[in-house]
């Protein structure tokens, strides 16, 4: 789901537009081809959906919306997003504590 990149790190996301509230819905798959599962409020049209994916994970990851690109899958529900100038264990540290968030 994660991997370090040069410029920081890859995330594997499996986006669900079109849903009540933007929000970490869980993982989709397991293993080495696992997504992170992310429920968005904006339908998926004139990319509504990816701008408000971007937007959520900027603010999740404390970064400027210029350092969060989708890099393959814009159309697509399955996205691979670089995220600028973040470690791998810090995101590793900011899912936990969102999917702990989440079930509480």
């Amino acid at each position: 789901m994660l991997r370090a990149t040069p410029h920081g790190v890859t995330l594997a996301v499996r986006s669900q537009p079109g849903a009540k509230k933007t929000a970490i819905s869980g993982i989709y798959g397991e293993g080495p081809t696992a997504q992170l599962k992310v429920a968005v409020h904006a339908p998926p049209v004139e990319g509504r959906a990816n701008a408000a994916l971007i937007e959520f994970l900027a603010a999740m990851f404390g970064l400027p919306k210029s350092a969060v690109e989708i890099v393959s899958g814009e159309l697509s529900r399955s996205k691979v997003i670089l995220l600028r100038g973040v470690t791998q264990e810090r995101a590793r540290a900011l899912l936990e504590i969102q999917k702990v968030g989440n079930k509480q």
